[in-house]
């Protein structure tokens, strides 16, 4: 299963996962160790939020996306992408990977401005 999360400098999990540039991601496999992420990073273009939908994206083939935060059209746009969106309040990348992996339950998301500026955003754009 592939798992991508959205970060700020591959350090932090990223708050707004439409606008992220910085992604890591896991291909995990059962019964193995925790993988080691692969640094994908996206131009412009490719940021979900400018995407056009008009080609492959790098991240396809994810399966989960795990988020600080992400808006309904984010949500809806990974889904026909065929990847579910996981939001969370976890800053380590690596620990919420391990968390979710362990089946343990991750906290839940904090507050960001954002993500209220881009339901207001997303009323009048394409998703």
């Amino acid at each position: 299963m592939k798992i991508a999360i959205p970060t700020q400098d591959y350090v932090r999990v990223a708050g707004h996962a439409g606008q992220a540039r910085h992604w890591l991601v896991f291909d995990c496999q059962p019964g193995l160790p925790l993988p080691a992420g692969e640094r994908v990073e996206l131009t412009k273009e490719q940021v979900f939020h400018h995407f056009q939908d008009d080609g492959p994206h790098p991240l396809d083939g994810v399966e989960l996306v795990v988020a600080g935060s992400a808006g309904d059209g984010f949500v809806r746009h990974l889904a026909k992408r065929g990847a579910q969106v996981l939001l969370t309040g976890e800053l380590d990348p690596c620990l919420a990977l391990a968390k979710i992996l362990g089946g343990e339950a991750l906290p839940d998301p904090r507050f960001d401005v954002t993500t209220t500026l881009c339901k207001l955003r997303e009323l009048f754009s394409r998703h």
